[in-house]
């Protein structure tokens, strides 16, 4: 985590004291991810490849949690860990590294850290997780609850994320939203086939639902994703759809107000975790009360900035990233004036970068002490 500007809140001046300590609240399943970078191709059967780079980090929920963090946000993760070594690097990196919050999260006994193996080529991904569901903690061993769900009274919290699956409700959604949280949902691809959006039954405690193009058009029967977007705002307060290259569209129903931003042009490395970072961008910028179409640049910066670097936490940019790049792209000289407007909102975040672009992490590694 880059550690060389000050640090920043975005939520500096909109704080009081009767605000819950927790700025985001989440829950999930932490993978151990181990990415290799620099293939030139896929892997072939019967042949061994040599990857030009590796890295190791916590994955998973880790990916949007760290995000969070790095931006500035009190951040609180459940989740259940490993009594591995794997599980105690991600603890480790999570709170100690990140800063995270993992008071309601605990360590599982005789149970093994999922894992996933990710290959970057080409500006994709080919993964490989295995991992077993752990056994619920005793606060849940009475209600059946899984491992990985959030305390039925979870804390109080300015926001909260959900991953929305069909048929399945959780219920410290409907607590978190009475509790006054701004829940935003996301989804992933619907194995039923269904595509029913009444089967994501937790939406209705939602104010913002951030599927991709593809999803957002199978949920309302649409052809086109900003089509999708104003069928979703009927049914949530918030809608933003991801287009991939084109950018990102959103409808805020109570105002009528419409935003589109196109995505920054960028040569990228790896797409793990885009996505996760993309929400926490937005979830910050809604958070600060910023604009609609400021929150939705912010998410695509993020993003963009996220796939020049490998892995899914290890790529989640900070202050100094966003500093770094917005000194740098002021300096190019063919940039397009209206393009640089759209930032502008920028300069009155950051400090003066004090790191050249472009920018790289150091690489964690386990099995390495201070």
């Amino acid at each position: 985590m880059s550690t060389d500007i000050p640090a920043i809140d975005p939520l500096d001046g909109l704080r009081a004291p009767q605000d819950p300590d927790c700025d985001v609240f989440l829950t999930g399943t932490v993978f151990l991810d181990i990415i290799f970078t620099g293939l030139d191709s896929a892997p072939v059967r019967g042949t061994e490849s040599w990857a030009r780079g590796m890295g190791s980090s916590p994955g998973g929920v880790a990916n949007m949690a760290t995000a969070l963090a790095r931006l500035g946000l009190r951040t609180s993760l459940a989740a259940a860990f490993g009594d591995d070594h794997y599980g105690e690097y991600c603890w480790d990196a999570l709170a100690q590294g990140e800063g995270i919050d993992l008071s309601l999260s605990h360590t599982v006994r005789g149970w093994h850290s999922p894992v996933t193996v990710s290959m970057a080529y080409e500006g994709e991904r080919t993964m490989v997780s295995h991992g077993h569901e752990a056994p619920p903690p005793p606060a849940f061993a009475s209600t059946g609850a899984p491992a990985t769900a959030a305390p039925r009274c979870p804390p109080r919290a300015r926001a909260a994320i959900a991953s929305l699956a069909p048929g399945r409700s959780e219920p410290w959604v409907a607590t978190a939203a009475r509790q006054g949280a701004v829940v935003f949902a996301d989804v992933g691809w619907d194995e039923t086939g269904r595509w029913d959006l009444d089967g994501l039954t937790d939406l209705k405690h939602c104010q913002a639902f951030l599927p991709n193009a593809e999803e957002a058009m199978r949920y309302t029967r649409t052809d086109c994703p900003r089509a999708a977007a104003h069928a979703l705002a009927e049914r949530v307060p918030l809608a933003v759809v991801t287009l991939g290259a084109e950018g990102a569209y959103a409808v805020d129903a109570a105002t009528g107000t419409t935003a589109e931003v196109p995505a920054i042009a960028v040569e990228a490395l790896d797409p793990t975790g885009a996505g996760d970072v993309f929400v926490a961008g937005f979830v910050t910028g809604t958070l600060a009360n910023w604009p609609l179409a400021d929150r939705l640049a912010f998410a695509g910066l993020t993003a963009a900035l996220s796939v020049q670097e490998f892995g899914g936490s290890l790529s989640a940019p900070g202050w100094a990233e966003i500093a770094a790049w917005w000194q740098r792209i002021r300096t190019v000289s063919d940039q397009d004036p209206a393009a640089l407007q759209r930032y502008a909102f920028l300069q009155d975040l950051l400090p003066a970068a004090t790191r050249p672009w472009p920018l790289r992490r150091a690489v964690p590694t386990i099995g390495f002490r201070p």
